[in-house]
């Protein structure tokens, strides 16, 4: 299975540009995750295409957590999009409680993290990709070998925007986001 949360990332800067213009952007990334130079490019190409501005925050373990947010003030970054990371994840409480503190508009790669109080997300639906694995799961468990399945990718993917933690840091979602958001949270 491959959940293409990386390879989101472009897009997730995108939607967080349009939803707060003209601000630069930090980025949350863990040096140690094999995935941060890839996406780190990544990231770099699409804000130069976005023309936007870039800065990287790094936090690998909980402890720089905290001193990474409390880094973004003096950027200054008016914006913070969270790498697509299982590290990152594991921490989904934190780092919404951590936004909410700090007042930074965040993005997040799942919905879920929306649920629990975080203000934008995008990335494939876990709930889809959990049907995918059990679709796998019965395959294998009728003699199908593994190697000879092809790799699953995501068919659906999820805008979520929670409105009470806009109205919290004073946004206004853009209508443009609003018509393109699969769950808006009030």
């Amino acid at each position: 299975m491959s959940f293409l949360t990386g390879v989101l990332t472009p897009k997730r800067l995108e939607l967080l540009v349009e939803l707060v213009p003209g601000v630069a952007v930090a980025v949350l990334a863990n040096p140690a995750y094999s995935q941060y130079e890839p996406d780190r490019k990544e990231v770099e190409k699409a804000a130069q295409v976005l023309r936007v501005e870039v800065r990287f925050v790094l936090a690998g373990a909980d402890t720089d957590l905290e001193p990474a947010f409390a880094s973004l003030a003096k950027l200054p970054a008016g914006a913070l999009l969270i790498s697509a990371d299982p590290f990152f994840n594991s921490r989904r409480e934190q780092l919404v409680a951590l936004a909410a503190r700090y007042a930074v508009p965040a993005m997040h790669e799942w919905r879920e993290s929306v649920v629990a109080g975080g203000l934008i997300s995008y990335g494939p639906s876990l709930t889809g990709m959990y049907r995918l694995l059990g679709t796998y799961a019965g395959k294998i468990l009728k003699g199908a070998m593994p190697a000879d399945l092809p790799v699953q990718q995501p068919t659906r993917f999820e805008l979520v925007v929670n409105l009470n933690t806009a109205k919290a840091l004073g946004l206004t979602i853009p209508p443009s986001i609003l018509a393109r958001a699969d769950e808006v949270i009030e």
